[in-house]
């Protein structure tokens, strides 16, 4: 039962002490405090740069991977994506005012949302590259504000009619979805842009997240290429068919699904169908969504009360629901290790739950596990993407510090939020 392969790549026992980054763990967590979020800068750049190799071997034309800012967006992230040269996907106002004071690139930055604001639209408008047109009545504000401004490039979401195999909360491409526009509507969409003058050059879609089969995103290739056909697409026009592609959060779910099936598959689906109907083909644009950042980054947490039941043995932490909100809201399997003796052997099924007044505050059920004290840590794996980017200050619980660690060095990215933060706004 090999829980290492969940752990970033650089992750060692040093000193019968977990290690990532060739940093020690309980030092870092004695230093900063937990719950404590580290991720691994050799992780996140091979990964980056995985995808970017396998889309130079079997894609032809131009090509590019968004970083999904939903997933984890901080300063320092935004600006390590900008150098990695991936694209910066933003979702509103705030996201944008992240990318913008990490000094993205405005070619770099692509922004999406399903129901827009006008501050979000007019951020949208100064500072990013491309706006992803969630419905009709967005392309109408957009055409009002293009008397005054000059737009940035349009993609039309298309809502492909079918979604991919995984939890319901994470579809987004069936046909009851609030996601996007059907078939019949992007078209009409399209020829709106054409009377207005818009700058339309491309089409996206997304059809959910967490997905490990490719095959149902034929589905949605097919419908976009039928579209840029329809519209007209030539020469320089783009392609985003989504991404969201899994990772394993627990033993039990490895090896992690393959990058290379994946950005295989896609591409060459892509050079075929755009043959087949005679498109140009276009820029195309991966978002290979937590499967970049995910197992990048470790969540430490310190057991403060062992409660041994009529059939349960509780592990009660410091970090939960306010930090991880996944196990509850998806019911998420996750795994973990102690940081200390790390490879003892497994002796009870503990439970793993968090301090706050909701009896769903349970990230790890039924977990084979050392038997541990008191006072020591656990670290959990796969917590780098969907978990700080959802924390809540529930219980008045206070968000972590995050540390990127490289080459036994450890940088602080963000700072633990104070009581004195939590306080801030109110008058």
């Amino acid at each position: 039962m090999n829980r290492f392969p969940l752990f970033p790549d650089s992750v060692t026992i040093k000193n019968n002490q977990l290690s990532i980054g060739g940093c020690d763990l309980a030092s870092l967590a004695d230093q900063y405090g937990t719950p404590l979020y580290v991720y691994d800068r050799i992780t996140l750049e091979q990964s980056a740069e995985k995808y970017k190799s396998l889309l130079a071997t079997y894609y032809t034309a131009r090509s590019s991977v968004t970083y999904a800012g939903k997933a984890y967006l901080s300063v320092p992230i935004a600006r390590w994506a900008a150098a990695q040269n991936l694209t910066v996907d933003c979702t509103g106002l705030g996201e944008i005012a992240i990318s913008v004071k990490a000094g993205v690139p405005r070619g770099q930055m692509v922004v999406h949302g399903v129901n827009k604001s006008q501050d979000d639209l007019l951020a949208a408008i100064e500072h990013a590259g491309t706006i992803v047109v969630d419905n009709f009545s967005e392309l109408q504000s957009l055409a009002e504000l293009a008397r005054n401004y000059s737009l940035p490039e349009l993609w039309l979401r298309l809502q492909p009619g079918m979604a991919v195999d995984t939890h319901a909360y994470t579809q987004t491409g069936h046909e009851d979805s609030k996601f996007g526009m059907d078939y019949k509507l992007l078209l009409e969409a399209a020829a709106f842009c054409k009377e207005n003058d818009l700058p339309l050059k491309g089409i996206h879609f997304h059809q959910g997240s967490q997905f490990r089969d490719p095959e149902p995103l034929v589905h949605g290739v097919e419908r976009a290429l039928d579209a840029a056909k329809e519209i007209g697409f030539s020469g320089d026009w783009h392609l985003s068919p989504g991404g969201g592609w899994g990772v394993a959060y627990h033993e039990d779910d490895l090896p992690h699904p393959s990058l290379e099936m994946y950005v295989r598959f896609t591409a060459e689906y892509i050079l075929s169908g755009c043959h087949s109907r005679g498109l140009s083909l276009p820029h195309l644009h991966l978002e290979p969504g937590r499967s970049i950042v995910a197992r990048a980054g470790v969540a430490l947490y310190r057991i403060g009360t062992i409660k041994r039941t009529a059939h349960r043995t509780w592990l009660l932490i410091d970090g939960g629901m306010a930090d991880n909100l996944r196990p509850a809201l998806y019911g998420v399997k996750y795994s973990a290790l102690p940081v200390h003796a790390p490879d003892r052997t497994y002796e009870e099924k503990v439970w793993i739950a968090g301090p706050y007044c909701e009896s769903g505050d349970v990230i790890i059920e039924g977990l084979p596990f050392p038997k541990v004290k008191e006072g020591e840590l656990i670290a959990v794996p796969v917590a780098g993407a969907y978990q700080l980017s959802m924390a809540s200050n529930y219980n008045g619980a206070r968000k972590p510090a995050v540390l990127m660690l490289d080459n036994g060095k450890a940088t602080l990215m963000q700072a633990r939020e104070t009581t004195d933060d939590l306080i801030r706004r109110d008058k």
